[in-house]
């Protein structure tokens, strides 16, 4: 099985091997919750990336809208975990900004970094127009629905007494109409390619399904770890929770959407990389948030509503009118990802006092 992976493979296992047990240790030593909450957190993306390289190897045999799909839905593995067992130790806030993070971060950050790289190394690249307007198109009307409770309760309509059985009503629409979207995601395209990547050696089935079996054992526990240290390491480190969860917690659950986008805009596949990215965000909105809705009355800590920050609403809003102006034309290029890179940075900043 061993003999199945190349380099690069083995090098993402011992790195994610080597931080799991680095920060087990630090977990389990006193007084090192500021080094278990950054070294936890290197472990969780080095988790998520090997959560990546398995999943390529399954979804390699199916098409570009699969490939995003069944990437972004075990993908998200990772932060489904940090968000339960923020969850679990009363943590609702940051769980709201990791839930809004992961969306921006994707859909700004890593499309943004996808789009330079793959404009800067292959020039001006074209992608399948009507696949990315639909998959904007449910990323419009999901974020609509989960920001309905947020308005009702900043106008303090008589839904407002009412949140969690909205955010409830809320939560079961959009799994509904995820469900309802899984066809048409998964259809191969006219002419797709059967692989997402020829040019890279397929590892047997039983050891990708291995590999999926034994990262999100781990990527549950080093999650533990990582919400353990969370709070006391914010403290020291005077960061706000909800930048932490916008802007750190995004990011390291959502590293396999991070590098394996961007490696395929380099490569030259921009419909799989838009597949890939937009998928995440889309997943997060349409099962992720419901979720965790509708689960956490159950996890014994807090209980989680479809009511975020005002700031938080804007924000979200406006990127992804942003991002469907971008990609409506079926083009990419380097300026318009350096301008989507920009606006992230500057919706991160705003929330670093909180």
């Amino acid at each position: 099985m061993v003999a199945a992976l190349n380099r690069s493979d083995r090098v993402i296992i011992a790195a994610a091997a080597l931080l799991t047990v680095v920060a087990g240790i630090l977990h389990f030593a006193p007084g090192n919750q500021v080094a278990t909450f950054i070294v936890s957190g290197f472990a969780l993306a080095a988790l998520a990336a090997l959560v990546g390289r398995s999943v390529e190897q399954v979804a390699d045999r199916l098409g570009a809208g699969a490939t995003g799909v069944v990437q972004s839905a075990l993908g998200n593995l990772p932060e489904l975990f940090v968000c339960i067992f923020a969850l679990r130790a009363g943590l609702p806030n940051v769980v709201r900004a990791a839930i809004i993070g992961s969306i921006l971060g994707n859909i700004l950050l890593v499309l943004g970094l996808a789009f330079m790289v793959g404009g800067l190394r292959n020039g001006r690249q074209q992608f399948e127009g009507a696949r990315a307007r639909t998959v904007i198109a449910l990323m419009i009307l999901a974020v609509a629905a989960m920001l309905v409770p947020s308005l009702a309760s900043y106008v303090h309509s008589r839904a407002a007494a009412h949140e969690h059985a909205l955010s409830d009503i809320a939560s079961v629409t959009l799994l509904v109409v995820f469900a309802l979207s899984l066809p048409a995601s998964l259809r191969r395209g006219d002419g797709e390619p059967e692989t997402a990547a020829r040019d890279e050696t397929l590892w047997p089935m039983p050891v990708a399904i291995a590999g999926l079996a034994v990262t999100g054992v781990l990527a549950a526990v080093v999650s533990d770890w990582f919400v353990a240290a969370l709070t006391p390491a914010l403290g020291t480190l005077h960061i706000s929770q909800t930048f932490a969860g916008l802007v750190i917690v995004a990011i390291a659950g959502n590293a396999v959407e991070n590098v394996v986008g961007i490696q395929l805009a380099a490569r030259n596949r921009p419909d799989h990389a838009l597949s890939v990215i937009l998928n995440s965000p889309l997943q997060i909105a349409l099962v992720l948030a419901p979720l965790l809705v509708l689960i956490s009355p159950v996890l014994g800590g807090a209980t989680l509503t479809l009511v975020f920050p005002p700031l938080l609403v804007t924000t979200v809003v406006a990127s992804v009118l942003a991002v469907c102006f971008v990609i409506i034309d079926g083009e990419s290029d380097w300026l318009e990802g350096s301008a989507l890179i920009g606006l992230y940075v500057v919706v991160a900043a705003s929330f670093w006092w909180g």
